[in-house]
């Protein structure tokens, strides 16, 4: 098996359908599809049923509401040399696989493959992206990553104890463990790339209610995951004085809702990079998988 394909999922059922339309696309028969399904109820189950002859997929379930917890649930049961984790609403552009296996196979050593996320409606979508392609630092690692894009060999994401649970949605610090697994990653000596041209389609949430309510959460797990890693100043002050800016940017403008949103992504990342616990809590202990 080449590929494992971790979806965590909560709350959503069609949207699944389309991602595994997308990976049937990509026609390969090498990966498989790991559901962890969070619900409490049995929406996912007729989806999965839809695609069980055309694709391996294997359906686990958590009561534990925690998009990392499940992502290691499906991490410990995967099979393929190289695992990735896309959101329960991600398409596949045609060729995305094979793109990803191409940049294994050139560079044995590689450690970490990354990529942009790309808007339904085209371009890039939510985030700040580098524009050209290259190696992965502590400089730039914040414009390089976001979990739905994110390929390892499933033997260095057991190594580092697959994603920190106490980051990402369902935690305080609700953002960033992406950012936070490279670095990790970086620190053990992996060699990490950002490939611009590696797109994974997501919905583009920028500025709409959700990204609003979400703000302050996400905010404080980026601020969390810069003190963490002891990031130079230089990145630091970027990432307070840009929300500041739109802040009262947004409030001249008369733009309440969009000042709203940098308001809170100001405040939750002074919150989570001052919090102790960024230095102080422990790394997660290697995990074990099933083979």
């Amino acid at each position: 098996m080449r590929f494992s394909l971790i979806v965590a999922t909560l709350g959503r059922s069609s949207e699944i359908g389309d991602l595994l339309e997308s990976l049937l696309a990509q026609g390969r028969d090498d990966f498989e599809v790991i559901i962890v399904d969070q619900n409490a109820d049995d929406r996912v189950a007729p989806v999965l049923q839809a695609y069980e002859a055309r694709l391996t997929i294997t359906h686990l379930r958590s009561s534990i509401r925690n998009a990392n917890h499940a992502r290691n649930l499906g991490l410990r049961a995967a099979q393929g040399k190289i695992v990735t984790f896309p959101d329960d609403d991600c398409l596949y552009p045609a060729g995305v696989l094979a793109r990803v296996d191409a940049a294994f196979l050139a560079v044995p050593s590689l450690g970490v493959l990354t990529g942009p996320a790309a808007s339904p409606e085209g371009g890039l979508g939510s985030g700040r992206w580098r524009e050209a392609s290259g190696a992965i630092d502590l400089t730039n690692v914040w414009t390089s990553v976001i979990e739905f894009n994110l390929f390892l060999p499933r033997q260095l994401m057991l190594s580092l104890g697959g994603f920190d649970e106490k980051l990402g949605p369902g935690t305080r610090w609700g953002s960033a463990e992406g950012n936070d697994l490279v670095c990790r990653a970086m620190a053990r000596g992996a060699f990490a790339q950002y490939d611009a041209g590696l797109h994974i389609i997501h919905p583009d949430k920028r500025l709409t209610e959700v990204a609003v309510s979400r703000a302050a959460s996400y905010g404080r797990g980026l601020g969390f995951v810069l003190r963490r890693h002891g990031v130079p100043l230089s990145v630091w002050f970027a990432f307070l004085v840009r929300p500041l800016g739109g802040a009262l940017l947004s409030l001249a403008k008369l733009r309440f809702h969009n000042a709203a949103y940098y308001a809170m992504s100001f405040w939750g990342r002074l919150i989570g990079g001052l919090a102790r616990e960024a230095r102080e809590a422990p790394l997660p202990a290697p995990l074990q998988g099933s083979v």
